[in-house]
């Protein structure tokens, strides 16, 4: 009996210190400060959607900075020759990079996007509470993360454009690119840069990316809630509902400001697009860059990749919105005023 008696309480002990542990975890949960919350519920959506669309983002980079031997391969045909030249590690080449990027990047901008909304909201209220308020928030708050994480992107970029065979193939790549020192990694990419530029020449092409970001992000969240808001109120928390105002959010926000992304990326990339056919790394501002771009490289080039641009944006956006919704539940964000749609009057 006393045997039996000290197993039963045993089993009653370790019930009772687990139930312990729930209320301590739940406790713990509740008592962080919401834009902890955000911080933690936007960094976790930026990696899942990023890694996603790994493959896709870094054809899409070889494409727009005119890589030799990918420029007129379509993506079917760019995802086998990466395969058979580099494996499957190829796919993600870069996406280490773009990660760290992201997590920084997704959680300042869905945190600060929350932040400035209802600062907006508070301190100027002659706005209203339309949609309006999440262009302008969306807006201030991708400038906000672009400044604060560009230089990883930078890298991120630089290490998803060199082709280095890594199956001894001597066709792959060119010469002129094979007979440079290929970057070892993030850090490599970042020591390199400063070396020959400065505190400078890791924000090459910021100004670009902050003339895209502006209306991109504020496009993003604008679309996203406008399309939220005219939906019944019994598909509110569809995952399916979600996934499709996001895929819609990023397809539009990203046709409007996709030729500032490749003026972008052949600035990041500097000299080593001195390779490429008609690549010029001496682009000064944007618009030098777009013009450039267009008188020796044609206009089609402002648009290159932007066909696989739509491939991917669709999941990583919808994926992106949607995972933050669903780890904002999780870990039990108070809901926040709702946003009105726009009268079409």
């Amino acid at each position: 009996m006393g045997s039996t008696q000290r197993s039963t309480l045993g089993l009653v002990d370790h019930g009772g210190s687990t139930s312990t542990s729930h209320e301590k975890a739940s406790s713990y949960i509740d008592n962080m400060p919401v834009y902890v919350k955000e911080l933690i519920a936007g960094g976790a959506a930026g990696a899942f959607a990023k890694t996603a669309v790994a493959p896709l983002e870094r054809i899409k980079i070889l494409l727009q900075t005119r890589t030799n031997g990918f420029q007129s391969l379509g993506v079917h045909q760019s995802l086998k020759k990466l395969l058979k030249h580099e494996g499957v590690k190829g796919f993600y080449k870069g996406n280490g990079a773009s990660v760290i990027r992201i997590v920084p990047y997704a959680a300042l901008h869905y945190m600060t996007y929350e932040q400035y909304r209802s600062w907006i909201l508070n301190h100027y209220p002659i706005l209203g509470s339309g949609t309006h308020i999440d262009l302008l928030a969306g807006a201030a708050s991708g400038g906000t993360a672009v400044l604060c994480t560009y230089p990883l992107d930078l890298a991120r970029t630089r290490l998803a454009y060199q082709v280095v065979d890594t199956r001894g193939s001597l066709e792959y790549g060119t010469k002129g690119f094979q007979s440079q020192t290929a970057y070892k990694g993030i850090k490599d990419v970042l020591f390199s840069v400063y070396k020959e530029g400065g505190a400078r020449g890791l924000y090459r092409g910021v100004g670009p990316t902050l003339i895209g970001i502006l209306p991109y992000a504020g496009l993003k969240f604008y679309i996203y809630e406008e399309l939220k808001g005219h939906v019944p109120q019994d598909y509110e928390n569809s995952i399916t509902m979600r996934l499709s105002c996001g895929a819609l959010a990023g397809l539009f926000g990203q046709t409007f400001t996709y030729p500032l992304d490749v003026v972008r990326r052949q600035m990041q990339v500097g000299n080593r697009s001195k390779t490429t056919q008609g690549g010029d790394p001496g682009f000064k501002n944007t618009l030098e860059g777009l013009t450039t771009i267009v008188r020796k490289q044609g206009w089609r080039q402002l648009f290159a990749g932007l066909s696989i641009n739509y491939i991917k944006i669709v999941p990583s956006v919808a994926i992106g919105f949607t995972a933050y919704d669903t780890m904002k539940f999780w870990l039990r964000v108070p809901p926040r005023q709702k946003s009105q749609p726009t009268s079409s009057a």
